[in-house]
Formats: C-alpha cells, sequence, structure tokens
C-alpha cells in the first residue's frame, strides 16, 4: 500500500431493490426512500438511495480492495446527487497517505461515487491493514 494507489473502480446498479432493502436494513423508513409517488410528491423523480446504504457500499469498495481482515478507522462522506433506480454508481478511490504503525499499515483513501448525474458522494476512509496481512503479498 503506497501513496498515490488507484483503487480499481466498482460498478453498483442502483436497483429499487438496493435502495429499498438499504432503508428497511438501517430503518429508515423515510417514505422518499421506497414509495416513488411520494417522493416524486416531495420534488424528486423517484426514490432515492439514503446515506446509510451510501455508507455501507463505500465501507464495501474499501474491505473489497484490502482484505477481509482491514478494519475502518473513519468514514467521512458527503452526499451529493441521488442515486435513483437505473442508475450506475461508480466508485474510484485513492491512497492520499499512509503510516506504518504497531497495528499495521493506516491509510487515508479518496473516495468518489458517482452516477450519470454527478457526484453522489465524496468523502475519505481511515483503514487500517494488520502487519500480518499487509505482508501477505495481497494485490493493496
Amino acid at each position: 500500500m503506497k501513496a498515490g494507489e488507484v483503487l480499481p473502480p466498482l460498478e453498483i446498479p442502483v436497483t429499487r431493490t438496493l435502495i429499498v432493502a438499504g432503508a428497511i436494513a438501517s430503518r429508515d423508513y423515510q417514505d422518499v426512500h421506497h414509495d416513488a409517488e411520494l417522493a416524486r410528491q416531495k420534488g424528486s423523480p423517484d426514490i432515492f438511495m439514503n446515506i446509510l446504504t451510501t455508507n455501507g457500499l463505500v465501507g464495501r469498495y474499501i474491505t473489497d480492495h484490502f482484505g477481509a481482515t482491514a478494519v475502518l478507522r473513519g468514514v467521512a462522506i458527503r452526499l451529493g446527487a441521488p442515486n435513483h433506480p437505473g442508475d450506475t454508481m461508480v466508485l474510484t478511490g485513492e491512497v492520499t497517505e499512509v503510516e506504518t504503525g504497531p497495528d499495521g499499515e493506516t491509510a487515508q483513501v479518496r473516495v468518489v461515487g458517482k452516477n450519470g448525474i454527478g457526484s453522489h458522494v465524496t468523502g475519505t476512509v481511515t483503514v487500517t491493514v494488520p502487519a500480518a496481512a499487509a505482508d501477505d503479498g495481497s494485490p493493496s
């Protein structure tokens, strides 16, 4: 792991099921996340993904890259353009900083998730890869 390392993109199809399931799993019963008609009445063209689902997808993106032993130390994200059904969100990332410590290597990763109308999510994730995992020859 080194500063400047670019993570491969991850394409996530934004389905109605993903949006509703994420809202239910996070106990977010706001109608804009499951009722298209009420979402339209409130000015949205359709239902849209909640921040907790986005947060989970960002975490998945990082742990898929750095491995099952990676520990998320911090996730600081900001939402922008909504994720509506039928679109695709493409997550990209770049390691901006790496520190080696007693627990392994800790990296700051800049993450961006874009969809067809713009940036859905931007932020920074702090992740630690334990020393044993960092030395195992994995691609990160």
